[in-house]
């Protein structure tokens, strides 16, 4: 969560564990919403995990302008790179922009070679100044409190389960 990549579909993912797994099964990933913590539950997962949205919380310790990036973008504002750790993950374009890198033409990062610098030719860290996000974000509207995004995620959730109940005559999952 909070830009941890991979490139596995939740779909696939929880189905395939299902197969030999009954336990406690967390799922991340795109989850900002009420509504997608109801999704992981109907995929078979127990509950969600979430990271971007409290990243955009008041009492994140995060840059204000990495918490008001976040609130301004969008899903295709995310980069999936391997560059700034040597391992893939989903970075903030307009961070990367601001390290003076071309977020459409970064090469590929070496595993081997993992400083969480930038990876090119600027002095940007990863995380410090070029900044992980989910690709949920585009439902993260305004910096908030932790307890106030909790409010909103049990009505959402609560909302979602209604409209499952309404449409289907049941409780989904």
């Amino acid at each position: 969560a909070g830009g941890h990549a991979g490139t596995l579909s939740p779909f696939a993912l929880v189905s395939e564990i299902r197969e030999w797994f009954d336990g406690p099964l967390c799922l991340s990933g795109s989850i900002a919403t009420g509504s997608g913590v109801l999704a992981a539950q109907a995929l078979g997962a127990d509950f969600a995990y979430m990271g971007s949205a409290f990243i955009a919380s008041a009492e994140a310790n995060a840059q204000d302008a990495y918490k008001q990036s976040i609130v301004e973008s969008v899903a295709a504002d995310i980069v999936y790179s391997s560059l700034f750790t040597g391992v893939h993950g989903n970075y903030l374009r307009p961070s990367i922009m601001a390290a003076g890198l071309d977020p459409d033409n970064l090469p590929e990062g070496d595993v081997t070679q993992m400083d969480f610098g930038s990876g090119g030719n600027t002095d940007a860290k990863a995380w410090k100044d070029i900044w992980g996000c989910g690709q949920g974000i585009g439902a993260i509207k305004e910096v908030s409190t932790a307890g106030e995004i909790v409010e909103r995620l049990k009505g959402e959730y609560a909302a979602a389960v209604a409209e499952s109940r309404a449409a289907t005559g049941r409780f989904v999952p």
